[in-house]
């Protein structure tokens, strides 16, 4: 028995996550452009398998069998994107109407099933036709962003009141672009200098996002970024070790949501950047630090930080035996969400903070007498949601929790091999099994508490 209150606030929100390129399919469907993902695919090595997005999870063909689903475990809120490249095809050129005929189809039926929307603008799928023209490198992707904000906002204000500008901006530049990575779509090499004009125009498009919003999402409409930031954990909770995992947590994301809540590239990152710093153009950061309403959180794992003999911040290096998921980059940390929502708070003042991902991948779930006993998921997001009980009871302001991911899906570089879904998805025959981690997730949605 518990011996203390394992509650959540009243009203707290709970849900689950997706995005579009991963779980759609129809990926040449009625009028949809190519994406990035579209074509790294299909290039021989880059995705497990040669797996491709084309079929996916037929999401775009059995969305009302996945709301049912949603509906049959208590599920309320769902956190989903939409497809850039099935809105304008070229990114830039002619509206697709079909697609937006198709997002008002889903969100209708939403609606029915009474499931609340929390829409992300843009979920790594960039238009190749953009890609091909110089992708996040070059300005006119964020004026062509700028246009697709525009259009989904003031298309869906009666639908949609909660919207999240962009997912992740590392993973879609320096994974993207990086001479060292590419392991991300579209895996084009760049200079340092190109690379960091990626974050800027990023940076840009969520500031678009949220200017289109407060344009034209009508009554209610709110809107915050998701983000990965760098997350740094105390070996210690002492003041040493505290200071050493704070100041390696500014460094860190400085770049990023350190300039969207300074206004501005702090000194330190010009000095530290030197001529390779992105170029500003007037009235830049005015569209960047537009106020948002919340910050949305996608936390898994995180770097464990020690004060060194000078207390400068000390990476610890994780031994070899280290438990951690089949993702090879998500060793097992619950303590991330504690002092990743902790320090924004502390650092920008955040008053609104949402967890818009926690999850863990894992492969080889196999479907046993109509069960997927996945008690390894279990744990892993029980003792998640200890930490965020942790970081509410010590006055961090987290507001909700969406779970990654609904079901199994395309697992970008991964392909269809590494499964973080709480449904199991059979991919021959599309049909959908819910593990034994949904209906523990199902329980805590119910009582608001961690059971």
């Amino acid at each position: 028995m518990l011996t203390y209150s394992s509650s959540f606030p009243a009203g707290f929100t709970w849900g689950v996550a997706t995005a579009a390129p991963q779980i759609e399919g129809a990926a040449f469907d009625d009028g949809k452009g190519e994406s990035v993902w579209d074509r790294f695919s299909r290039i021989p090595g880059k995705v497990n398998n040669g797996d491709t997005l084309d079929v996916a999870c037929d999401h775009y063909h059995r969305f009302r069998e996945d709301f049912a689903l949603m509906r049959d475990l208590g599920i309320k809120n769902y956190r989903l994107s939409i497809a850039w490249p099935r809105i304008y095809p070229q990114g830039d050129g002619s509206l697709n109407q079909a697609g937006l005929d198709f997002y008002h189809q889903l969100f209708d039926a939403m609606a029915e099933f009474e499931i609340t929307p929390w829409v992300t603008m843009f979920h790594w799928d960039l238009p190749q036709a953009l890609e091909d023209r110089g992708g996040w490198c070059e300005r006119l992707t964020v004026d062509a962003f700028g246009r697709y904000a525009d259009t989904i906002v003031s298309e869906f204000s009666d639908k949609v009141k909660n919207w999240i500008t962009l997912n992740e901006i590392r993973c879609f530049t320096r994974l993207a672009y990086a001479a060292d990575a590419g392991n991300k779509a579209p895996g084009r090499p760049v200079s340092k200098a190109q690379l960091n004009q990626t974050y800027h125009h990023a940076l840009l498009c969520h500031g678009h996002g949220v200017r289109a919003v407060r344009a034209y999402g009508g009554p209610g409409a709110r809107v915050g970024l998701t983000d990965n930031c760098e997350v740094s954990i105390p070996v210690t909770e002492t003041t040493t070790d505290i200071a050493a995992a704070k100041a390696w947590f500014i460094d860190e994301n400085i770049h990023l949501l350190g300039a969207i809540h300074a206004g501005r590239y702090e000194p330190s990152y010009l000095a530290r950047v030197g001529s390779d710093a992105p170029r500003v153009s007037p009235g830049d950061f005015d569209l960047i630090s537009l106020p948002t309403d919340y910050l949305g959180l996608n936390i898994y794992t995180g770097s464990f930080l020690r004060a060194d003999r000078n207390n400068h911040p000390e990476v610890i290096t994780l031994p070899a035996h280290y438990p951690k998921a089949d993702s090879p980059w998500l060793h097992l940390a619950p303590q991330a969400i504690y002092w990743a929502t902790r320090f924004v708070r502390e650092v920008y003042g955040v008053k609104e903070i949402y967890i818009t991902e926690n999850g863990c991948g894992y492969n080889d779930e196999p479907v046993v007498n109509g069960e997927v006993n996945d008690l390894h998921r279990r744990d892993f997001l029980r003792s998640y949601l200890r930490e965020t009980h942790r970081a509410i009871a010590d006055g961090v302001p987290v507001h909700g929790y969406f779970l990654w991911s609904f079901m199994d899906n395309f697992e970008w570089e991964d392909g269809y091999l590494r499964r973080f879904g709480i449904i199991h998805v059979d991919f021959a025959t599309q049909r959908r099994t819910p593990k034994l981690s949904a209906r523990y997730y199902a329980s805590v949605m119910r009582e608001n508490r961690i059971v």
